[in-house]
């Protein structure tokens, strides 16, 4: 046989096993072909393998960490972490501690900077030198945080100790202030008293200090006899005395600063539980006092008229409030710079006391009222929460009442520079210029501290700090740890 026809032969034989076995599996492959349906295409095919694994090799488990030179990428749970880091942050111990003492430095070292740029060109005008005011304001700021080191320090029971002496002391000179030759007006408001020298005093700042914490261990020693169910306890001897004290300011003419004191009187009620129909009864009677006061005062009327005016008016009565909206306008995002307001120089009257806030916003612009009011709110938050985790309840009272008079009176200031609020003639606290009323400011952030660091948690994180608790804790330890471990 040639030797084509062999190899075709063979070709032929090696086929039919191959041909038999494919008529063999046919039928497998036709039903198993209904049974999945049409053919996917192959990009499908090949999209089904990868989600299904098929020929890949197992994953690796990789390291929290970023590795390898790509690009990283977001992890679902990156926001949810950071938010529980920063909560459990927020909640530790010593956080009203840190918040009440920073705030409070911050404002004041603020304030210091912003007396000085603000005061200059008003010293120049009375022949002093541009620092007269600064300096001023710089001696009251180291004796009020000697006044705040001291209150940071001191017990509670001490704390207590000082309520009925401080309140029969700031009535006593409150009451020299009415008696001629003693007493000072400034601004048409009998509320002064002449120190000597370049030193002047006003009472009525002090009687805030004195009416929280006479109000607080008042309070404290009923709730502790479960006396403030009957609301002549609640009332007696808390709203008589509180009432002398408006009837005091008042007679120098100081509305403003009987705001306050009213409102720390509500405070005080508040915490103490009182129901809405008592609550409601006492701010009704001092709702119809404060319109029959404004009422008959030309000068309180004019004020209140300054409400959101954009126009000084024919005669002028509204020249600061319009000027003080000028100033704020003018600022812009990030302000004309420390120093360079317009305003100070003798358009904006009271540029360093009552308007600060104003040439706060005019030199360091939106970002830098925006930091004060962070600030004050930092700071009126910690004084809630140290109110309210306290379980001694002259802590609760006091606090709650240093809180209340710290941001009413910051939202009074703030709401008149910005045309909500009449102008009331109170400072800002711990920022505006001002002796008499940085003080006793300075002395409430000490009771406030005080309060943070005789929480029970706080107390123990404190201790934990100390260098000879901690070596103690570590040489105890020590002691406890088997011979033969290392």
């Amino acid at each position: 046989m040639p030797a084509d026809e062999s190899s075709a032969a063979r070709g032929t034989d090696r086929s039919q096993p191959t041909v038999a076995i494919s008529r063999a599996l046919a039928p497998l492959f036709l039903a198993s072909a209904r049974l999945a349906g049409p053919p996917a295409p192959a990009g499908l095919a090949l999209r089904g393998r990868l989600a299904t694994g098929a020929g890949r090799r197992p994953a690796v488990p990789r390291s929290r960490g970023h590795d390898g030179p790509g690009p990283r990428t977001p992890r679902s749970g990156g926001v949810r972490r950071m938010y529980e880091q920063a909560r459990r942050a927020w909640d530790r111990p010593l956080t009203a501690y840190y918040l009440i003492l920073g705030a409070g430095l911050l404002i004041t070292v603020l304030g210091l900077v912003m007396v000085y740029s603000a005061s200059m060109i008003k010293a120049l005008e009375l022949d002093k030198p541009g620092t007269y005011f600064f300096r001023k304001q710089f001696l009251a700021a180291v004796i009020g945080s000697a006044l705040l080191v001291i209150a940071s320090r001191m017990p509670v029971k001490l704390h207590r100790a000082l309520a009925y002496p401080l309140l029969m002391g700031t009535v006593f000179l409150m009451v020299l202030v009415q008696v001629p030759g003693i007493g000072m007006s400034v601004h048409g408001n009998q509320n002064w008293l002449y120190l000597g020298g370049p030193f002047q005093l006003q009472p009525s700042e002090f009687g805030k200090l004195a009416l929280i914490l006479w109000g607080a261990d008042l309070l404290a020693r009923k709730q502790d006899k479960r006396l403030l169910a009957q609301w002549k306890h609640m009332l007696v001897p808390l709203v008589p005395v509180a009432f002398m004290l408006l009837g005091l300011i008042m007679l120098g003419g100081d509305m403003g600063t009987a705001m306050i004191l009213t409102a720390i009187l509500f405070g005080l009620l508040w915490l103490a539980g009182a129901p809405t129909r008592l609550f409601a009864g006492v701010l009704a009677v001092a709702g119809v006092l404060a319109y029959l006061l404004i009422k008959t005062s030309p000068n309180r009327m004019s004020r209140l008229s300054c409400m959101g005016v954009s126009e000084p008016g024919p005669d002028g009565s509204c020249w600061q409030a319009v000027h003080g909206i000028y100033a704020l306008a003018s600022g812009g995002w990030f302000g004309s710079g420390l120093g360079a307001s317009v305003e100070k120089w003798g358009q904006l009257p009271e540029p360093h006391t009552d308007f600060i806030f104003a040439i706060t916003g005019e030199e360091l612009g939106l970002a830098g009222t925006l930091s004060v009011l962070a600030l004050f709110a930092a700071l009126g938050y910690a004084g809630i929460r140290v109110a309210g985790r306290t379980e001694d309840p002259f802590v609760r009272y006091a606090a709650g009442g240093v809180t209340t008079w710290i941001m009413v009176q910051a939202v009074i200031n703030i709401g008149a520079v910005l045309g909500l609020l009449p102008i009331a003639g109170v400072p800002l606290p711990l920022f505006s210029y001002g002796g008499s009323a940085l003080l006793p400011t300075m002395f409430a952030v000490g009771l406030l501290i005080a309060f943070a660091r005789e929480e029970p948690a706080a107390k123990a994180a404190l201790a934990m700090r100390r260098p000879g608790v901690r070596w103690k804790t570590m040489r105890r330890r020590v002691k406890k740890r088997p011979s033969g471990e290392r």
